[in-house]
């Protein structure tokens, strides 16, 4: 039987270009999403979840995504768990321009969030391997860096954790000016909370 449905792409929030279906057709309403991150109040924000004032009558909601389990009991805010990574950031990078911070991203998107803040806040921009990713996120563009001589990196190594052994970063520095650098790994990662009773 032939039907028209009509299928509304709305952003996710996960990482540049995530998004949700949206299926609408005579049967009714439908939301299909992966794994999402959205702020409060940002969905009500959302014109096209919308009928006049009203969210669509959505019948189901299919959810693919990789917290849908009872062991996440909670998952603090992205500004409760930004405010946390600044505050600590902060606290290190302030002791001398030797201490340096290594964040361990997993992934290679989905971190913009947490550069440009910390590069907003900070005034230290982040060095990563390469700025081909980033060439069509210009906003992120003056918070990044190719150069090795920050104290803030998310520089990856090809055998990931192998490189962080006796104080030298993935990019391979270990010393600045002859000095050797303090460094401290940070891995922004929501798995730890499933891992936790609290």
């Amino acid at each position: 039987q032939k039907e028209d449905i009509e299928v509304t792409l709305l952003p996710a929030g996960h990482c540049p270009g995530s998004v949700m279906f949206l299926f609408e057709g005579e049967n009714g309403t439908v939301l299909y999403t992966g794994d999402f991150r959205l702020a409060k109040g940002e969905a009500a924000r959302m014109e096209l979840l919308h009928s006049g004032t009203r969210v669509k009558d959505i019948q189901s909601v299919y959810l693919d995504t990789t917290f849908c389990d009872p062991k996440f009991y909670h998952i603090p805010s992205r500004e409760e768990c930004l405010n946390g990574i600044l505050e600590l950031v902060r606290n290190w990078t302030s002791l001398s321009r030797y201490h340096v911070v290594w964040l361990n991203c997993k992934a290679a998107y989905g971190y913009e969030y947490l550069f440009i803040n910390l590069s907003e806040e900070l005034g230290i921009k982040v060095h990563v391997n390469k700025l081909d990713m980033f060439r069509n996120m210009p906003e992120i563009l003056y918070h990044v860096t190719t150069d090795r001589h920050t104290q803030i990196h998310a520089c990856r190594h090809p055998r990931d954790d192998d490189c962080f052994r006796g104080n030298r970063l993935p990019c391979g520095m270990t010393c600045q000016n002859g000095t050797p650098l303090h460094i401290i790994s940070i891995k922004p990662s929501t798995m730890w909370f499933g891992e936790r009773i609290k």
